[in-house]
């Protein structure tokens, strides 16, 4: 797999955050790890996708929702970016071995266990359920998750966070490597090292954000 589209949308996406954002972002070095991992991220913001792309130091191959494949030309940017599709609606065994490939060959897949963009009510951030695909994923390729926090990107909704002003602010904040082991006791262990993680990389960030 060639990642020279990724960097080209990269090089020509990423000017615009630069102008117009301030981001904050915390522990990014545990995400420059090498070898394979899953990045698991709560999901405020469809634009959480491309803030994420910006900052974190590796490629990173999106899973998406099938859906979005069925747009031609939308299915055609995903597929030159690494993004593959997922069916929500049965056990995607497909899916699972695209990861599972993936991973063998010590690239990052980044996911959202959540399964859906959430409001904050409903996040995993203030004890909202997780999805908990993630987890057997790892133990089967045996590789670690790293939970990731991203907050804020909801204010891209706004045109005139675009502006070339910085004064968007979005929060990322990597958490440390989480391992897995087997066993469906090991398994609810490691969901709530997870949810965990999740709060306390919030509560961490919440310290250093501006305050509204």
């Amino acid at each position: 797999m060639s990642d020279w589209f990724y960097n080209l949308v990269w090089c020509v996406g990423s000017p615009a955050f630069a102008i117009s954002a301030t981001p904050v972002v915390l522990h990014r070095e545990r995400a420059r790890r090498e070898g394979a991992y899953i990045l698991a991220a709560n999901h405020l913001s469809p634009y959480d996708v491309p803030c994420l792309i910006r900052e974190t130091p590796r490629v990173l191959d999106f899973v998406s929702i099938r859906e979005a494949f069925e747009n031609r030309l939308v299915g055609w940017f995903y597929g030159k970016m690494g993004v593959f599709p997922l069916d929500r609606g049965r056990v995607d065994t497909a899916a699972t071995r695209t990861i599972l490939a993936r991973l063998r060959r010590g690239r990052v897949i980044a996911m959202f266990p959540e399964g859906q963009i959430r409001s904050e009510e409903k996040s995993v951030l203030t004890g909202g359920p997780i999805r908990r695909g993630v987890l057997p994923l790892a133990r089967i390729a045996n590789v670690p998750i790293i939970p990731c926090v991203i907050v804020g990107t909801r204010a891209y909704h706004n045109f005139r966070s675009w502006l070339p002003l910085r004064r968007t602010i979005y929060g990322i904040n990597y958490g440390k490597a989480l391992a897995p082991s087997s066993g469906d006791e090991n398994s609810a262990a490691l969901e709530e090292q997870l949810r965990e993680a999740y709060r306390h990389l919030y509560a961490e960030l919440q310290t250093v954000l501006p305050k509204k």
